[in-house]
């Protein structure tokens, strides 16, 4: 039951952080859709523009996107026996990332951008691999 605690609460914390957070801009009303459907193209003009971005403002898009959905790929596997497979934690996390970028694209708030959706599937990713690790510890000290 905690743990579903813990999920919900993290499921409430990222939604506000991507849909309603001003920190973020996320409360300008755009009245234009933005969006960025090439691969890498946000990620290389991040990287490329780093040093007239700030540290700052890179770190939050590049590494802020991937753990920002490690938690969701960590939380998972633990709450349902269903999703203890790598893939099912990769569809599900990237699922999750197209749902919320389509609710920032149709609520003009944020943009769509399919390096996000690439760098929060990593996120999903990274986090079924520390559940993983955890895993096999526990079964390997007989817990």
């Amino acid at each position: 039951m905690a743990g579903w605690i813990a999920f919900f609460l993290y499921l409430i914390a990222l939604v506000y952080f991507l849909l309603f957070a001003e920190m973020f801009g996320r409360t300008n009303t755009e009245k234009t859709y933005r969006y960025n459907l090439v691969l890498f193209k946000e990620i290389w003009r991040f990287w490329h523009y780093r040093e007239i971005l700030g540290t700052t403002a890179v770190l939050l898009n590049l590494v802020g996107n991937v753990v920002g959905l490690m938690p969701f790929g960590f939380f998972l596997p633990f709450l349902a026996k269903r999703t203890r497979r790598c893939y099912t934690v990769t569809c599900l996390t990237f699922l999750f990332s197209l749902t919320i970028e389509l609710i920032q694209l149709l609520c003009k708030v944020g943009s769509f951008d399919v390096d996000d959706l690439l760098l929060n599937t990593i996120g999903g990713m990274l986090g079924y691999f520390f559940f993983w690790i955890g895993w096999h510890i526990r079964k390997w000290k007989g817990m």
